[in-house]
């Protein structure tokens, strides 16, 4: 039976995990992941987990011996933000490239310079090639749910990838927000045991990790690596169907929000599509057909599958909380019109860059966003598709 508690989002991160009760997790404080870390080893210092808690000198350090300990045969993870993320970049492909089933609890914020310790996506966005898995969550719950899901969806023999489970910095890491949480059997029931088919502390199989790979077998190593993540979207529908059935809340790759018969649509990935789903019922009331689509999948990218979410739409708006520096608008921009561009839509699309360094979204903000769509719809023309949402001119 769910039990109903009011949790800041690190809050549910680390009761998840908890629940879950990992092999070893080292950890680094670093703003505003910190807590994670925090009220985890006071469920070490209780006795609630039997987990090797290690605190270590830098986030380098951290995803460091999660791989270690992950190359052992353990189920491990860490959590950091921003700089933290940066400061360990070598060790994220480390960690992809030898198809380590780790986790990482990343709690968004933007980085530096100038100096800030609000959301944006900057952080993950920068790490969004390195071979990782990333789910992003809306709210509390879905931080929650995602990272009870995390595990499954990594561990899976067809996957075998590390998976990174994003939450937006502040705005949901330290915002409380009722929520359910299962209860720990069934959690513990649902993620099972960590059973590695091959490590470095099985005798009975000796193995290398992260041997040097010379011109021969690079490509392979790689092409190995794009195999494993062909299967995540698959898995990761079949995980949230089994979850569905112990929680009664349903996820997919992405939501769509009054996308039914929409004409104007956005595009986003995390907490602001709480804003915009307020906008769009403000502007359902009025007539309007507007609708959102909220990235929870973001590596992989399911491009068929948004692409044909948004067909029959007239214009979209894609919104970045990450500068892609490109001069034609973020990363999320590009996968999407990339996406749209495949599939030969005729959607109108424009990028916004907003929200950066924690900058506020209202639900103004977002009703302007739909009210330039319909113009765009009305002319026919997109006009200037790299735009910015807020900013002091």
């Amino acid at each position: 039976m769910a039990k109903r508690d009011r949790l800041s989002g690190n809050e549910a991160i680390a009761i998840a995990l908890r629940q879950i009760n990992p092999d070893v997790f080292p950890a680094f404080p670093i703003t505003p992941s910190t807590e994670i870390p925090q009220y985890f080893a006071s469920f070490v210092a209780n006795g609630q987990v039997d987990t090797e808690f290690i605190p270590v000198e830098s986030e380098h350090s951290s995803m460091s011996a999660a791989i270690g300990a992950s190359a052992a045969g353990a189920r491990s993870l860490t959590a950091t933000s921003s700089c933290g993320l940066a400061y360990m970049w070598e060790e994220l492909y480390i960690a992809a490239s030898n198809r380590l089933p780790l986790a990482l609890a990343l709690v968004n914020r933007a980085l530096s310079g100038p100096i800030n310790i609000n959301c944006d996506h900057s952080d993950s966005m920068g790490a969004r090639d390195a071979g990782w898995i990333q789910i992003y969550a809306e709210n509390n719950q879905e931080a929650y749910d995602n990272m009870v899901q995390a595990y499954r969806i990594s561990e899976h023999k067809d996957v075998r990838l590390p998976i990174m489970v994003c939450q937006d910095g502040f705005i949901t890491s330290h915002a409380v927000e009722n929520m359910e949480l299962l209860e720990d059997d069934e959690v513990k029931r649902f993620v099972g045991e960590y059973e590695p088919e091959n490590y470095l502390l099985n005798p009975d199989c000796p193995m290398a990790v992260g041997p040097y790979s010379i011109t021969d077998y690079y490509m392979e190593a790689k092409r190995n690596q794009a195999e494993g993540m062909k299967h995540v979207e698959q898995v990761v529908l079949d995980v949230a169907k089994e979850f569905a059935g112990i929680s009664g809340r349903e996820y997919g790759l992405f939501e769509e929000y009054r996308m039914e018969d929409a004409e104007y649509a956005v595009v986003m990935i995390g907490s602001a599509a709480g804003t915009t789903k307020d906008a769009i019922d403000a502007l359902r009331e009025r007539g309007e057909k507007v609708g959102l689509l909220k990235i929870r999948l973001y590596r992989p990218f399911p491009a068929e599958g948004i692409a044909e979410a948004l067909e029959g739409v007239k214009a979209v708006a894609v919104m970045d909380r990450a500068e892609g520096y490109t001069n034609h608008g973020g990363p999320l921009g590009a996968d999407v019109m990339s996406a749209l561009y495949r599939a030969r839509s005729n959607a109108l699309a424009v990028n916004y860059i907003y929200g950066l360094g924690g900058r506020d979204v209202r639900v103004e903000d977002m009703e302007g966003v739909f009210a330039v769509l319909k113009q765009i719809a009305k002319d026919g023309n997109a006009g200037e598709t790299y735009r910015y949402l807020g900013i002091r001119e």
